[in-house]
């Protein structure tokens, strides 16, 4: 199967957990620019310490050393039959150096699929995690809590909340997303490229439905 698709969706939106259970299915590699950038540093490539530069300073990794570590990453042999690129491009000007990086290969994107979540829904969900001080598990106060309020299932240790996801930080996580973003999906909705799926419900039920957009015939 011969498939390259981008989701993409805000922070909480649950594409990182679609992303690894549909490309397991699907036979192409999950590819995090996160987790991408982490390879690239414990790797030292010349693209990864040139990231990790930046990442030590605190800044931006810049578009041309990401698109350049995508480059790489989709020239590798699990990616020759195509990819699933979870929250990467972000901005207008890395959709179109990554349009430029596929025409240069001789590849084509199939579809971008838009996880479309109630701002409440993604407070919810980023507020209520939190993580053991002594071993770092994570849980989530609806969806995975603890046994004990407070205390940590494996080593009893205290559970507290991380400052980026308090309410306030969260908010202003989403609001950033919400600004870069628009444009973003205008521009692939121009190409006829996205579809937009409820990422709210059952995590089988939004996968099912991501499977139908992937499925449907783009028209260019």
């Amino acid at each position: 199967m011969s498939l390259r698709v981008i989701f993409l969706g805000p922070p909480g939106a649950g594409k990182g957990t679609q992303a690894q259970n549909l490309a397991r299915e699907w036979g192409v590699p999950h590819i995090a620019t996160g987790d991408m950038l982490r390879e690239a540093v414990a790797a030292s490539s010349a693209l990864g310490l040139e990231a990790k530069r930046h990442m030590n300073s605190g800044g931006l990794v810049p578009d041309p050393v990401v698109i350049g570590l995508v480059g790489e990453r989709l020239g590798q042999p699990d990616a020759k039959t195509g990819c699933v690129l979870d929250g990467f491009p972000r901005t207008v000007a890395q959709a179109e150096a990554l349009d430029a990086l596929f025409a240069r290969t001789g590849i084509a994107l199939d579809r971008v699929v838009f996880f479309d979540v109630s701002r409440g829904e993604l407070l919810r969900r980023l507020t209520g995690r939190r993580i053991c001080r002594a071993c770092g598990r994570s849980f989530h106060l609806v969806s995975a809590p603890p046994k004990v309020a407070g205390k940590c299932d494996a080593c009893g240790g205290e559970l507290h909340q991380r400052a980026d996801d308090s309410e306030a930080t969260v908010a202003t996580r989403l609001d950033v997303y919400q600004t870069q973003t628009a444009p973003l999906l205008d521009y692939y909705r121009g190409r006829t490229l996205l579809a937009e799926v409820a990422g709210e419900g059952p995590v089988d039920r939004v996968a099912e439905a991501i499977r139908t957009a992937v499925g449907q015939a783009v028209t260019r």
